[in-house]
């Protein structure tokens, strides 16, 4: 098979990784590619976001699968591009891709689904929002409703500072992506995240992860793209599962096959659970970043033939299968992430980490220069491990990372504290 992988960051490099086993691979194109995942593939000269020339390409190399990785593409069409010239995609088109792009649109969804969420309120203008907020209770939840790389959303403990965001957001925090906001029920409960792939009809359920959100220890700090992850979350118990798939997932997937626009690829329930009993909090249109580096550790199947059933719409009997060993995976940031931050400074130490027992490290935000490997994103480096349980596989990631010499990073310390009872603090030396 000749598949093109569309996006640069940790997410790609772990699904280049894995795709890459498979013996049904011919060929692997990547665009735009970026550092670690280049081995894998042939790196094209055009970026991830530039749909026409991702279809052309597709088209006039008469490719059998093109798998998408971030978001944005799928917000702006190219899996229906893709799909007016003969080509699979793994991954919604823009419709179906409203799930993650428009917080809203995923309400009304989960609403007309019987999906169990948080109730909410939808604003283009700071005078109707406040006054939405002063019949709430704090802590405040507001969103961009638009995609925002995963810095859209303000948890508010007091009235005036839930106002605030409001300002800031209409004001144009986000762009687009703020024009309108969503002000939801604060869900109390503990985070988890599911994944399933679907052909618009049948589901093939996947396994569970468990974030870490915020950019500090003990879940403080600012909201980020996600700080470290870990799986199987004990907070998942096998009822969670049941009742996730069948109040959540089926009836979600069975509503967007009845409005006309049936959802194809993966889909990413973040859940927050409080007595066994699941709530939405979001959906994602695409594997998790850095959940799909954990799923991927995991996997023991060969997942290309899975995602050409899913995009052709022969996923029906398809199975994965799933190694009894857990998953962790620790990011390295730049300091100051997810606010200003610096670029360009150099890291050592990945391969000493890659020896490891069950180490694997993905390059997030990583460029090559003059034979030096440089830091060129807020989060920079996925480094992952498996273990006979959690508590070994957090082990081994953090001796990845002090294998790791890069003084101007920092990271969390105290991934998967929930299942393992603790916390800490940590500086890259």
């Amino acid at each position: 098979m000749k598949v093109l992988l569309v996006g640069g960051g940790g997410r790609e490099h772990a699904l280049a990784w894995k795709i890459a086993q498979s013996p049904e691979l011919s060929k692997l194109y990547l665009a735009p590619g970026g550092s670690g995942l280049n081995q894998f593939g042939e790196k094209l000269p055009f970026s991830g976001d530039d749909i026409e020339a991702i279809a052309d390409f597709a088209a006039e190399t008469s490719l059998d699968l093109v798998v998408v990785g971030p978001e944005a593409p799928l917000a702006a069409g190219l899996g229906d591009i893709l799909r007016e010239r003969g080509i699979p995609c793994f991954g919604p088109d823009r419709a179906a891709a409203q799930l993650e792009a428009s917080k809203s649109f995923m309400k009304a969804v989960a609403s007309a689904a019987g999906a169990p969420t948080a109730a909410y309120g939808r604003f283009t203008q700071a005078g109707p929002a406040k006054a939405f907020l002063r019949d709430q209770f704090a802590p405040y939840v507001i969103k961009a409703d638009g995609l925002a790389a995963g810095k859209g959303v303000v948890i508010a403990e007091t009235l005036a500072g839930a106002e605030a965001a409001v300002d800031e957001m209409l004001g144009g925090q986000f762009g687009d992506a703020s024009a309108a906001i969503v002000i939801e029920e604060f869900m109390r409960g503990e985070e988890a995240s599911f994944f399933a792939i679907t052909d618009g009809e049948h589901i093939l359920p996947m396994i569970d992860a468990q974030d870490h959100k915020r950019a500090y220890d003990g879940d403080q700090g600012p909201n980020t793209g996600g700080m470290g992850a870990y799986s199987p979350a004990p907070v998942f118990t096998p009822a969670v599962y049941e009742r996730t798939m069948k109040e959540i997932i089926e009836p979600v997937v069975a509503e967007m096959r009845n409005r006309g626009t049936p959802y194809v690829g993966v889909l990413y329930a973040g859940l927050m659970i409080e007595n066994e009993r699941p709530r939405l909090v979001e959906f994602n249109a695409r594997f998790g970043d850095p959940e799909c580096q954990i799923l991927m550790r995991r996997l023991r199947s060969d997942l290309l033939p899975v995602l050409l059933r899913a995009a052709t719409g022969k996923l029906e009997g398809a199975a994965l299968e799933w190694s009894s060993e857990a998953a962790a995976l620790v990011v390295m940031a730049a300091d100051g992430y997810p606010g200003a931050y610096k670029k360009g400074t150099e890291i050592k130490g990945i391969d000493a980490a890659n020896e490891l027992p069950g180490v694997v490290v993905f390059h997030a935000g990583v460029k090559e220069e003059h034979g030096m490997l440089l830091a060129n994103g807020g989060r920079v480096l996925n480094i992952t491990a498996t273990g006979a349980d959690i508590k070994e596989a957090v082990d081994r990631a953090y001796a990845g990372v002090a294998a790791i010499d890069w003084p101007d990073g920092f990271y969390r310390t105290d991934i998967a504290w929930r299942a393992l009872g603790q916390r800490g603090s940590g500086h890259a030396e």
